[in-house]
């Protein structure tokens, strides 16, 4: 099989905050530039438009450094494998490619944290960020009713996107207390950008001290029991969003070997990892926002290129991002009642409908693997591995090749007899 081979200097992963912004730092002193995504259009979950949802005038200005003679784009392409330190293989519905480089920005974002508890495999039970999504995207909701639970702004935002949409927003559930949202709120000064929104985003169906015990119903949701302090109370409704926050999507750095700190990758002042060939920038290093993640993917862009005294005046104004995104983490920690909401029967894997029970006494993800097929089917792990190492503190297993469900001619390609191929 002829390979289809593409060389450029720089390879940028996500079209997100991050990497867009490291495609326009990067493009003012670089003439090849590739920008990977796997989602069929640029923007991430933050900038994240669809056919009825256009993209805002921000989002539509950092799009058009995809349209810049030095860039390549990619869409709807996943990284199937690496061959090696300077070599990928990607496949798209109808192409398989080899790309060669000299560096690689990781700008990779983050998956949410789905935690199971009773009844969250029912349909009508999402993601609070898998609610936006399916917004933009053409959900109808408009009457409906729903209930929005977990931890962190993403609660509000999700709120507020589902009113836009015409649905009636009953209770917004924030596991935090009453204590860490004070204390939050009282840094936001700090932000003035960040504290207007949060005024403009609060709602009188907002809950602290308050999170889903079980969503409720036979074919679908109809209802969620929800727990307030120590008073528990059952809501009708139509949807439940419930998301834990965010983690680090480090999927393919791991499968490179980049270092690994707290679930994210390890990178430095210049947001080199431990890698010389690969920096990372974003979610993917730390969760921190889409403020924290425009920075640090110009700073990745700037050094990759050679800018470096543009890099250190960026580096600068990092830090105030990097303090936000430390009030975060320390308010919006999920109590240990948090990780308690599965019992025995709770489905853990949905793939494989493997129960919390089945897994619970592994000594780590292989032998969970192992011994009841968790992870083993359609989503790879990408949810029930993510919610296993937050529920049991096991370590992350690296990820096996291929790295992606492929196609048999792709796999093919990723052998050494097809590594001098033309």
């Amino acid at each position: 099989m002829k390979v289809q081979r593409l060389h450029c200097q720089i390879v940028i992963v996500g079209s997100g905050p991050a990497g867009l912004a490291a495609a326009q730092a990067a493009s003012q002193h670089c003439e090849s530039i590739l920008v990977i995504d796997d989602n069929p259009r640029p923007g991430g979950q933050i900038w994240r438009h669809g056919p009825q949802h256009p993209p805002t005038k921000t989002a539509a200005e950092r799009f058009n450094v995809l349209r810049h003679p030095a860039v390549r784009y990619l869409s709807a392409t996943r990284i199937v494998s690496a061959q090696g330190p300077h070599r990928l293989l990607l496949e798209d519905a109808r192409h398989a490619w080899q790309v060669d480089f000299a560096q690689l920005i990781l700008c990779c974002g983050a998956q949410e944290l789905l935690l199971p508890f009773p009844g969250w495999t029912l349909p009508g039970v999402t993601g609070a960020g898998g609610l936006q999504a399916l917004l933009k995207n053409g959900l109808q909701v408009a009457g409906k009713s729903l209930v929005i639970a977990g931890s962190g702004p993403l609660l509000l935002a999700s709120a507020a996107s589902a009113r836009q949409a015409g649905a009636r927003v009953v209770r917004v559930a924030e596991q935090a207390t009453a204590t860490s949202l004070l204390g939050f709120a009282s840094q936001l000064w700090r932000w003035p950008h960040k504290l207007a929104q949060a005024l403009r985003l609060v709602t009188a169906a907002y809950r602290c001290n308050a999170h889903v015990e079980q969503a409720l119903g036979e074919q679908r949701l109809e209802a969620v029991r929800v727990r307030q302090g120590r008073r528990s109370e059952e809501i009708p409704c139509d949807y439940l969003a419930c998301g834990f926050g965010l983690v680090p999507n480090i999927r393919l750095a791991s499968h490179l070997g980049c270092r690994l700190e707290h679930g994210a990758v390890a990178v430095d002042q210049q947001q080199r990892s431990s890698l010389p060939q690969v920096f990372a920038a974003g979610e993917c290093t730390g969760i921190g926002g889409s403020e924290l993640a425009l920075i640090e993917g110009q700073i990745a862009g700037c050094v990759a290129t050679g800018q470096e005294d543009r890099a250190a005046a960026l580096i600068q104004q990092r830090r105030h991002w990097q303090h936000f995104a430390e009030q975060l983490h320390k308010h919006f920690e999920l109590r240990p009642e948090i990780l308690k909401l599965a019992q025995a029967d709770t489905l853990l894997c949905r793939c494989e409908d493997v129960p919390y029970a089945a897994v619970a006494a592994a000594a780590d993800w292989s032998t969970a693997k192992l011994h009841s097929r968790c992870g083993m089917g359609a989503c790879q792990g990408r949810i029930c591995a993510n919610a296993a190492q937050r529920l049991f503190h096991w370590p992350p297993a690296p990820p096996r090749t291929p790295l992606v469900p492929a196609r048999v001619a792709t796999l093919m390609l990723d052998t050494p007899a097809h590594d001098t191929a033309d």
